[in-house]
């Protein structure tokens, strides 16, 4: 019986897997598994299309017992984009659920993608100035989000709703944006902005201990993308932040900024949040 993906204690080590087999995907797990890892980070676009099937998504949830994240960002292996409707990229990850992870990560542009290069809503909110990405205030695309959300809530499993900014905020402006998505009723947030500066990067430490004091039901992930943005991923768990996401070193497609396994597990062992037989 896998956990439920919120109920960690301390922060979580999600392997992240793009591969385009479940053979591979297998491969991949069990190398993160071998290595520390306390979550699965399981990106379902880079399947083949033959394997975004439930029946194939299953071989993968059933042989391992780490929660695995479902994500559809609807790129492929090579991440060159896919062109898919709103309505097949949710249909995936809830084939995801059914075949057994445990939650979906929902961009914080479902149901409204102009949002995903720009903002696109109105300029009324704190969170709201200098163009950030993934930002969604239409209503009506928030009640569609809410409905996915209780959607998934009734099949017994849990929502990631994750937003990517791409630029850099303040503690004033992300702890608006975290009550401001908090009321869709997801059960981790997680939030990326960008830093490239030192000034950035001491902006973003003490607003992930801001965010951490709000006592939300919610968990709370945020790090940076961005020239110290690698920083943040392995200092913002220490303050609370509830997501590492780590990659094998030698991954080809890896994001520059996200960890390798083997460094972030030596990390957290001083912590005692990694078994120390790991």
């Amino acid at each position: 019986m896998k956990k439920r993906f919120s109920d960690s204690n301390t922060p979580l080590l999600a392997g992240v897997v793009k591969e385009r087999t479940p053979q591979d995907v297998l491969k991949k797990i069990r190398y993160f598994e071998e290595n520390g890892a306390t979550a699965i980070d399981l990106h379902l676009s880079c399947l083949d299309d033959e394997y975004k099937t439930v029946a194939a998504i299953k071989t993968i949830a059933d042989g391992t017992k780490l929660p695995i994240l479902a994500l559809n960002y609807s790129r492929r292996y090579d991440w060159t984009e896919i062109e898919e409707t709103e309505e097949a990229r949710a249909e995936l990850l809830i084939k995801g659920l059914e075949a057994g992870c445990s939650a979906i990560d929902l961009l914080g542009y479902s149901f409204d993608v102009a949002s995903k290069a720009k903002f696109a809503g109105e300029d009324i909110y704190s969170f709201t100035k200098n163009n950030p990405l993934e930002i969604v205030t239409d209503k009506r695309v928030i009640e569609k989000q809410k409905e996915l959300i209780e959607c998934v809530h009734g099949m017994g499993k849990e929502v990631l709703l994750s937003t990517h900014p791409n630029i850099p905020m303040t503690g004033d402006q992300l702890v608006d944006l975290v009550y401001f998505l908090a009321e869709r009723n997801p059960d981790v947030i997680k939030i990326v902005t960008r830093c490239n500066t030192e000034d950035e990067l001491t902006e973003a430490f003490d607003t992930m201990r801001r965010l951490n004091k709000l006592n939300l039901r919610q968990k709370i992930s945020f790090h940076c993308c961005g020239e110290m943005g690698k920083t943040t991923r392995l200092i913002n768990p220490v303050l609370g932040s509830y997501m590492c996401f780590c990659t094998k070193a030698d991954d080809g497609n890896r994001i520059k900024e996200q960890l390798d396994i083997v460094t972030a597990v030596n990390f957290f062992k001083q912590f005692g949040w990694i078994d120390s037989e790991n």
